[in-house]
């Protein structure tokens, strides 16, 4: 495969941003097996944002010829305090979001699954941590703990400014080319970048996803911690356990306004999950309201949505039943599996802490 192919497959949607394009044409021009990570806090149930729209991007990394690695991170989730910050329900959380990834299809075999518990172990990581946290200002580092998805008036306790040394440091343990994390990771996706030469190490490409925006809308003033789907919300967000009703009923109550494209959390499950899944989105109406019609780009759905061609409900109606095929698969895995639904369950009666 060409380097333009490569390229072109990280920049795919749901990629919202390369630092630097430069770098990665550069990296991959000098390295067919480039290693990439994502990392996850094990924080409860899995929704389609952590699950089918992260699944997406793994598969084109993987394409692209990138080696991944999954961090499983739990002592971050514990310092967040995640489940109480009961490092054991933590645990817990973490073995039930890979058979999430198994049950997406994620070929466990092509990826490395590293639990932050495993790597905390060794001590050079922590050297690791205190060299960065040595060319770090605290006042930097208290900017970047917002990657835990709290604000800046929320950081209260020492073990927070652990988290954003140890999350720069990663990159550099486990041997990252790549850093491929969420868009509300960029101040530490960031941060490894600059200081890596610093340290000795060497300077990451960061690969940005999108988040998707809950089901609500938009939150104040466009705040995208209080915007992005989340499981703290769960009439906001769709789980991949949520039966056909569910996801209906919570697809029909999200938020459409007639006409509006920005910020629509509708259109945006068909722009970065629907059509990266499907070749086209098909509507079924009545013949008095236009009859059926078949979409076969996301930009046509929208241009046709935008003139008010397309009802809200027709799209909501088409969303729901397209997300049902999606996530059916992965309810029939987690009831078929044993060791999965006894996982699911467990996580199920669990708490959820912010």
């Amino acid at each position: 495969m060409d380097t333009e192919r490569r390229v072109e497959l990280i920049l795919k949607e749901p990629t919202e941003e390369v630092v630097t394009e430069e770098d990665l044409r550069k990296l991959l021009e000098t390295n067919e097996r480039p290693v990439a990570y994502d990392g996850y806090e094990p924080s409860g149930l899995a929704h389609i944002g952590t699950a089918l729209l992260r699944s997406i991007k793994l598969e084109d990394m993987l394409e692209a010829g990138c080696r991944f690695k999954l961090l499983v991170a739990d002592w971050f989730a514990w310092i967040n305090n995640k489940m109480g910050g009961d490092l054991e329900k933590i645990r817990k959380v973490g073995e039930y979001l890979v058979e999430v990834w198994k049950a997406l299809g994620v070929d466990t075999d092509k990826v490395d699954v590293v639990w932050t518990s495993d790597v905390v172990k060794d001590s050079d990581y922590w050297k690791l941590v205190i060299d960065v946290a040595k060319v770090t200002t605290v006042k930097r580092m208290i900017r970047a703990s917002t990657v835990m998805g709290r604000e800046e008036g929320e950081m209260q306790y020492a073990a927070q400014i652990f988290y954003p040394a140890m999350q720069t440091a990663d990159p550099f343990y486990l041997g990252v080319d790549i850093c491929q994390l969420g868009m509300d990771q960029r101040k530490c996706t960031i941060l490894s970048r600059e200081i890596g030469p610093r340290i000795g190490k060497w300077k990451t490409v960061s690969v940005h996803h999108h988040l998707l925006i809950g089901l609500q809308g938009p939150g104040k003033m466009g705040n995208p911690v209080e915007s992005k789907m989340s499981k703290s919300k769960p009439s906001t967000c769709i789980f991949v356990h949520d039966t056909e009703e569910e996801i209906r009923k919570k697809i029909l109550n999200a938020f459409c306004p007639e006409k509006v494209v920005d910020s629509n959390p509708v259109l945006e499950i068909c722009r970065y999950i629907i059509f990266r899944k499907t070749k086209s989105l098909n509507i079924e109406r009545p013949s008095k309201y236009g009859g059926d019609v078949e979409f076969w780009s996301y930009k046509e759905l929208e241009d046709s949505y935008r003139k008010g061609e397309l009802h809200p409900k027709d799209l909501k109606e088409a969303v729901a039943r397209e997300l049902e095929k999606l996530i059916k698969p992965v309810r029939e895995y987690f009831e078929k599996n044993r060791k999965a639904r006894e996982l699911y369950e467990t996580v199920k009666s669990f708490h959820v802490t912010r």
